[in-house]
């Protein structure tokens, strides 16, 4: 599907929060409400916008602990693991990546000992895991959400120099 400045901007706007009513997201890009909603409703049956959520602070919640674990395979198909690892508790997402190593999974967890528990008994054990590599989060900043830097991003200019 081919996004116009229109599309870019709405899904730009519910990036940065997903709660905006219609009449606000057609105030924030400048059209009419039924244009915004008819434009809504089409990302969302072309799977644009495939869901909206909430960004929930960890900590509230009791995770206070969170990890990036490397996971390197040994010989299975990554699509058997995937959603093993995926259902395990305190896993919120499991990244399938190019390179070394096979997938990126975060775990937050209440403390060391569940975050211990999660990857030495339940990840490092599972058939197919050849090894992992962990990596304690110690802080965190949230970057552009997705949508948001094309709709205000703009490709350099040719200067003649070389440009990234």
């Amino acid at each position: 599907m081919s996004l116009d400045r229109i599309d870019r901007a709405i899904v730009a706007e519910l990036s940065r929060n997903s709660r905006l009513s219609v009449r606000a997201v057609a105030e924030l890009v400048h059209v009419s409400r039924s244009v915004a909603n008819n434009r809504i409703h089409n990302l969302i049956e072309t799977g644009v916008l495939k869901s909206f959520t909430a960004n929930v602070d960890r900590k509230a919640l009791g995770l206070n602990v969170t990890a990036i674990v490397v996971v390197t395979l040994d010989g299975v198909p990554w699509t058997e693991l995937a959603a093993s690892l995926a259902a395990l508790p305190f896993v919120e997402n499991v990244l399938a990546v190019s390179g070394d190593i096979d997938f990126v999974v975060t775990v937050s967890a209440p403390d060391n000992d569940h975050l211990s528990a999660v990857i030495m008994h339940q990840i490092n054990t599972m058939p197919g895991v050849r090894s992992t590599r962990s990596h304690v989060v110690l802080d965190s900043r949230d970057g552009t959400a997705p949508g948001v830097a094309q709709s205000s991003w703009q490709a350099p200019r040719e200067t003649g120099a070389a440009s990234l």
